[in-house]
């Protein structure tokens, strides 16, 4: 992603890091609650929620992959068109880092595929249907699936007309909303200032 005079390495949200910390917490918390022989009454917050829905390691790990996955997952026919193709790395690394309207050329079918993936990975109507059908048949696919919504819900209100809006009611429409960047100096240093605090202490 581009930011000032540059390019900033910046797709990992802070706020996604607030909810990875919750996540370990409540991961960490149903762990030693299940190990514990003894228990002193609820907790508050990660910890009542693992005490009645256990979280297991596979289910933290898989949220924290299907949080990352669509910003990941629309590099993935790039990728496989510089390993299988004439692609090169110089070509996925300026996809990767681009600005609107300064994307490196693609072949057709290169550009579709990964566009594709980008709408459908962004959709909250396509994770709708993925959630109706793991609350029938995958319950234990709804801690994962989270971590996917958590990146969406983000994604709406952190990009803005002209910064790839995310599009969210994809298939109906490609458009998405106008919210703030991400990569406004300001709200970077609020998005990244509670991780930081977290872990310094």
């Amino acid at each position: 992603m581009y930011f000032g005079e540059g390019f900033y390495m910046g797709g990992m949200h802070g706020l996604w890091w607030i909810f990875w910390i919750v996540l370990i917490g409540a991961l960490v918390d149903s762990v030693w609650s299940a190990s514990s022989k003894c228990r002193r009454g609820p907790g508050l917050g990660a910890v009542s929620v693992s005490r009645r829905w256990p979280i297991t390691a596979n289910q933290a790990r898989a949220a924290v992959a299907l949080a990352t996955l669509p910003d990941i997952g629309h590099l993935i026919p790039i990728a496989l068109w510089g390993l299988l193709g004439h692609g090169n790395w110089a070509a996925l690394q300026g996809y990767a880092f681009a600005t609107p309207g300064a994307e490196p050329w693609l072949p057709a079918g290169v550009q579709a595929w990964s566009h594709t993936l980008h709408c459908v990975m962004h959709s909250a109507i396509i994770a709708s249907a993925v959630t109706v059908i793991a609350w029938l048949r995958l319950r234990w696919a709804l801690v994962p699936l989270a971590g996917w919504w958590s990146h969406i819900v983000i994604d709406v209100f952190t990009h803005s007309a002209q910064f790839y809006p995310a599009p969210v009611l994809y298939p109906f429409t490609q458009a998405g909303f106008d919210g703030l960047a991400w990569n406004t100096p300001w709200f970077m240093a609020l998005e990244f200032w509670p991780p930081w605090q977290a872990a310094s202490r």
